[in-house]
């Protein structure tokens, strides 16, 4: 059965349900929920801003953004935007999306992170970070009307959120810590960890193996 949440109706083809599934298994409700807001808040903003979106291409973004926060999917090599990039790209192949579409959708969660960037691409990777602005940084809310604000959040509960959400962040990279150099990740690491140490990037330059 179809639901419309906040008058965006939350995809339900045979794709989008086992996307649905599939995180529902992997994560815990903090993240799950979480995750179904960033899909709501991203497709809100989208339409108020004259965006154009796949629904289902913006769903699976929205669903597969912090997989690679999850114990099922992270990896210890590489960050977890890219954990759950990869895994959303596979899972878009798999079935029957083009390449360009999973690649987009790729881009929208390897870069959600990375400020500024998305929203100049198309929309199918801007509205991740839409999503992503809204629930975790609380970017332009005026955007959300208030029945629309009380709609989302009644389906998908925020309570105590940003402590638990932040302790996701942690537990999802205190085991990779250098891949979070150069990005907004490592403040979340010092934030929890008063012996970790920040990559240098003045350092990196100036110690390079290019002669003077």
């Amino acid at each position: 059965m179809t639901a419309t949440i906040a008058g965006i109706q939350v995809p339900d083809s045979p794709m989008a349900r086992e996307a649905t599934s599939l995180v529902r298994e992997a994560a815990d409700d903090v993240l799950f929920d979480h995750s179904r807001r960033v899909f709501l808040w991203g497709s809100l903003k989208a339409r108020a801003r004259g965006i154009a979106v796949d629904p289902e291409l913006a769903y699976v973004g929205g669903l597969f953004h912090d997989l690679g926060l999850t114990e099922t999917y992270r990896t210890k090599h590489q960050r977890f935007e890219i954990d759950g990039a990869d895994a959303a790209r596979s899972f878009l192949l798999d079935h029957g999306r083009s390449a360009a579409e999973a690649q987009e959708v790729w881009l929208a969660i390897a870069l959600h992170t990375t400020p500024e960037v998305p929203l100049g691409l198309p929309g199918n990777v801007a509205v991740v970070t839409l999503g992503v602005e809204t629930d975790v940084l609380g970017l332009d809310l005026h955007e959300i009307t208030d029945d629309e604000r009380e709609a989302v959040t009644a389906a998908h509960p925020r309570p105590d959120f940003k402590r638990r959400i932040l302790q996701h962040f942690y537990d999802g990279m205190a085991d990779r810590p250098d891949t979070t150099f150069g990005t907004m990740n490592d403040d979340v690491l010092a934030h929890f960890d008063a012996t970790f140490e920040r990559g240098d990037f003045v350092g990196v330059i100036l110690g390079s193996s290019w002669p003077e």
